[in-house]
This record gives C-alpha cells, sequence and structure tokens, in this order.
C-alpha cells in the first residue's frame, strides 16, 4: 500500500460509509471529516462519532450553520419534509431537500483542511444513479471543484495538488451496498433517514431509497438488525 494521506467526507449514511471502508483499504493516513451543518437529521453525526472509533479513524467534527441560508427541508424547520408511500413519487427536478452548494461548501473546508494536512485526496461517497437529482453529486461538479481547489491553494504555484475521489459516482444505490459488504462495511450506525430518528420514518426519500437498495442486495439492512437485537424495534 502506498504512504499517501485522504480525507474522506463522512456524513455517516451509507454512501460515506462505503467510502471510509473503501479508502482505509487504499491509504495508510486517513482522516474523517464531518459537517455539522444544523442538518435536521444531525443524529447522524453523533452515529458517526461510533463508526469512526470501530474503524480506528480519526474524525473531524466541523460546526457550520447552514440555517442561516436555509431553502431546504433539511436546513429550514419551516420547510415540510416531503412524505412518501414509494420511490415512484420522488419529484421531478432538484428535491426540497436539496442544501444550496452544501457539496461546494463541504468541498471546499475539505480542501483547506487537507491543504493544511498536506494530503493528496479528498474523498465523497457522491453518486446519482437511483438518487435524487441533487447538481452537487454529478461528476461534471466533481471535476470543476477539483479545478477550482486546484486553481485557489498552492497547487497554482506547483504545490501539492489535491484530487477529488468520487468512487461511488456511477453506481446503483445496491451496487453501493455490495461493494461496502465486500469490503466487510458494517451498516449497523449509517442513520440514512432525513426525519432525524434512529429508527427510519420508511416515508422519506433517503429511507425509500435505503430500503430498495437493500432488498436488491438480498440482505436485511444492519441497521434494523442491530434495532431488533436492541429491542427497540419489532421483528416481523
Amino acid at each position: 500500500m502506498d504512504q499517501k494521506k485522504a480525507i474522506v467526507l463522512f456524513s455517516g449514511g451509507l454512501d460515506s460509509t462505503t467510502t471510509l471502508y473503501w479508502a482505509k483499504n487504499k491509504y495508510t493516513h486517513l482522516w474523517a471529516l464531518t459537517i455539522d451543518y444544523g442538518q435536521r437529521h444531525r443524529l447522524e453525526v453523533d452515529f458517526s462519532q461510533k463508526i469512526c472509533q470501530r474503524l480506528e479513524i480519526p474524525q473531524k467534527i466541523f460546526r457550520l450553520d447552514l440555517t442561516q441560508i436555509g431553502g431546504s427541508a433539511l436546513t429550514d424547520p419551516q420547510v415540510a419534509l416531503p412524505k412518501l408511500q414509494s420511490i415512484e413519487e420522488l419529484e421531478e427536478g432538484v428535491p426540497i431537500t436539496y442544501v444550496p452548494f452544501r457539496n461546494g461548501i463541504f468541498l471546499a473546508i475539505a480542501a483547506a483542511w487537507g491543504e493544511a494536512l498536506g494530503v493528496e485526496s479528498v474523498l465523497c461517497g457522491f453518486n446519482v444513479i437511483d438518487s435524487p437529482n441533487y447538481p452537487d453529486t454529478r461528476w461534471p461538479f466533481v471535476q470543476a471543484m477539483e479545478k477550482a481547489i486546484h486553481e485557489g491553494t498552492r497547487a497554482a504555484f506547483g504545490g501539492l495538488t489535491i484530487k477529488i475521489e468520487a468512487p461511488l459516482v456511477n453506481l446503483k444505490k445496491s451496487e453501493i451496498i455490495q461493494t461496502g459488504l465486500t469490503l466487510g462495511a458494517d451498516y449497523s450506525y449509517s442513520i440514512s433517514c432525513y426525519a432525524g430518528e434512529e429508527i427510519p420514518c420508511q416515508q422519506c426519500a433517503a429511507c425509500l431509497l435505503r430500503a430498495q437498495a437493500w432488498q436488491e442486495v438480498g440482505h436485511e439492512d444492519h441497521l434494523l438488525t442491530r434495532l431488533k437485537k436492541e429491542g427497540k424495534i419489532k421483528n416481523k
């Protein structure tokens, strides 16, 4: 394994958890960067710490108040979170759960910290297949941000270039889970639900997409298995 350094943008969700396991097998020096941005589902931040502790990966929790910007059901309590009965009800176009330029802001923070640490790569779990239509998870966006980071850091004067890696960008959600399982990923503390509770609401887009993916994989969601063992939900 090469002696390389990297930062993983780590929300604690399913995609970033897979990315963390993927990066752990590739990089010898790894940090997790978790952003507490005032999200409705900030419980994911608390549980992300459990995952990092289990993997013995150092984690920085960066607090940033994006509620001041608003414009999203995830950051503005006045904006209702859509409740759905099926994936077919997912709205066309950019959903109300999109947080304006969130991933651009996150990548900028990661690049700044990465420059200070001297890392070669910033990794993110962005993906676009069977996911909501977020403009800031697409490959052209990743490329544009990488170019901006190059022009706005010491790399522009011959310093270390920071690469943005999005290894999951063209994978289906079920393929992302399968990739993680191959790497030995444990998703029992990975939180996806937008409603902000440990027990999935099963009515938000994140819950429905996650449930469909586990069904396609043919395994029970590790989170549900843990919740059943702890008596927090009943076996069906």
